[in-house]
């Protein structure tokens, strides 16, 4: 009895052994694994230079614009912790002689009135551009984005001949209004 009872510990073992060794390892993934994106030193844009020769109430202007980040301005934050440099730009407008007509600078404050506040405090104002003259106007067209997204918000700058600015959302370009939710 006692050897039988040896025996069938033994065999015991021996299934309890081979069943545990013989496990084979699956090469099925239960979950993935999820990769954070590295985040980066803050991202800023590269600077951006570009001037134009215009006629305007009668004479000839140069318009120069002057994008650059600005470490002074505070800096915007994604959904995923990347931060970036929010930008100044320098609108100037000289005469023909030399002297300069107007010059100021903005920010994505100056177009406070013209945001919503995601934008408010996710957008950056990615620049400016001369667009037309309008009469005795000139207009200017801009952006506050979203960095390194397709998402904005069309902004413009009008300058009177008498130097007086207006900003304003650009309803006419807003490519976000069209969009279903």
């Amino acid at each position: 009895m006692k050897r039988m009872t040896l025996q069938l510990a033994v065999m015991g073992m021996a299934v309890l052994m081979t069943a545990c060794g013989n496990k084979r390892q699956s090469d099925d993934i239960i979950t993935e694994k999820v990769e954070r994106p590295k985040i980066e030193a803050p991202i800023r844009q590269a600077d951006y230079n570009k001037s134009h020769q215009i006629q305007w109430i009668g004479n000839s202007y140069k318009v120069e614009i002057h994008r650059q980040p600005c470490d002074s301005l505070p800096m915007v934050t994604d959904e995923l912790g990347q931060k970036f440099v929010d930008n100044e730009v320098v609108v100037t407008v000289t005469r023909a002689d030399g002297g300069v007509f107007f010059t100021r600078s903005f920010t994505k404050a100056n177009f406070d009135a013209c945001l919503d506040n995601d934008y408010r405090h996710t957008g950056i104002l990615d620049g400016l551009v001369y667009d037309k003259v309008n009469g005795s106007d000139l207009e200017f067209a801009g952006s506050i984005s979203h960095p390194q997204t397709d998402e904005y918000i069309p902004v413009r700058v009008i300058l009177s001949s008498t130097g007086n600015v207006t900003i304003k959302r650009d309803v006419e370009t807003d490519v976000n209004e069209d969009v279903e939710e």
